[in-house]
């Protein structure tokens, strides 16, 4: 007796296989029964400061890049939820190994804003703050940062650390190979990391629908025997709930998960991109209805933990605080041109050596 491979259902995973979990609604709404833990207003309250404030800083980072004071910048505009939840749950000696699109995290673990704003203004020393903590820089290359997080997930577990890895990857990197093999490592040493895809619909200009042609993007931890769940990623309470569990079940030794966060990118790629030239206006107008901001002050307005006085307090002050951070961004005295030779040998090379003196001997006579 033969099975036929050649199509039908018999080996298809479907999307219903795969755990989709949902609290809040985009109008505000409960869709099932809250946990507990959401009656914690500071909580939930904190949740929405946190977003406000990302918001802000991604509308000024943009606004200094479009007048020249900072360079190509990634805006996570719509997509602010995953950051503020993780950068909430983990713990401080958690590692954190980001791509570019997390300033909403990067912030809750410490990371100044003046730094965030430094490094998108081609300033490597924006990377190093003390706010990094051991938590990885900016991953710009896409889906590398997979394979870093499990070689720090690694350490963990050889040191016999009660620690864990959190990385983050758009859509489009769980298309390349880097991330497949970080899976397969992953699942195969049950290693203390958890893979968020924060599924923002769109890889640069190429849609989600044809980048994979896999119904969810969480179901490629199947293969590597590593549990995989979808979350509303413009919902704080499952995020919460999702990241939460995810990052428990790693520190306890029961290995990774993959989580795929579904959102969208209200904005273009970069301030180098113009999505209008390849994204439908009515697309983007309904996901404007899914965003996470707006949702969870829906909520907050309805359980009665917030006001327009609030709100106008809160604007004040986030404006503030970025308007410091730019400032300080904007005051840091450039860096020194020795170091563009400097901090790359132990013991400067001849050659590099000779650059070095040409380039000095240039600037003594301008």
């Amino acid at each position: 007796m033969s099975t036929s491979l050649d199509g039908g259902d018999l080996f298809r995973v479907h999307r219903d296989d795969i755990p989709y979990v949902r609290f809040l609604g985009a109008d505000g709404q409960p869709t099932q029964p809250l946990p507990e833990w959401v009656n914690d207003e500071r909580t939930m309250v904190g949740y929405y400061k946190a977003m406000v404030k990302a918001r802000e800083a991604d509308r000024k980072a943009i606004a200094m890049q479009r007048t020249g004071q900072m360079g190509t910048y990634p805006s996570g505009l719509g997509q602010e939820a995953p950051g503020v939840v993780y950068g909430s749950l983990m713990n401080k000696d958690d590692v954190l190994v980001p791509y570019y699109r997390d300033l909403s995290g990067q912030l809750l673990r410490g990371v100044e804003l003046s730094d965030i704003y430094l490094y998108w203004g081609g300033d490597e020393r924006g990377s190093a703050g003390e706010g990094y903590g051991q938590d990885l820089p900016n991953c710009v290359p896409i889906a590398t940062q997979a394979g870093h997080a499990v070689g720090i997930a690694s350490a963990f577990r050889i040191r016999g650390e009660q620690r864990v890895a959190v990385t983050t990857c758009g859509d489009g990197a769980t298309s390349k190979g880097d991330f497949l093999e970080a899976l397969n490592l992953a699942g195969t040493w049950q290693l203390p990391v958890v893979f968020l895809v924060v599924n923002n619909q769109w890889a640069i200009s190429v849609p989600r629908q044809i980048q994979c042609g896999a119904p969810t993007l969480a179901q490629k931890g199947a293969g590597a025997g590593v549990p995989c769940v979808q979350v509303d990623g413009n919902d704080v309470v499952a995020l919460h709930e999702v990241i939460g569990s995810a990052i428990e079940r790693a520190r306890k030794g029961k290995g990774a998960m993959v989580i795929e966060a579904i959102t969208y990118r209200l904005g273009d790629h970069t301030t180098a991109d113009d999505a209008t030239r390849y994204r439908p206006n009515d697309e983007v107008r309904k996901a404007w209805e899914e965003e996470p901001v707006k949702r969870l002050q829906t909520w907050l307005h309805q359980r009665g933990w917030w006001s327009p006085e609030q709100e106008t307090a809160l604007q004040e002050q986030v404006r503030s605080e970025v308007q410091k951070a730019v400032e300080k961004y904007l005051s840091t005295p450039l860096p020194e041109t020795s170091d563009l030779f400097d901090y790359h040998f132990a013991e400067t090379p001849i050659g590099l050596r000779q650059q070095h003196e040409e380039m000095q001997g240039g600037l003594s006579h301008e």
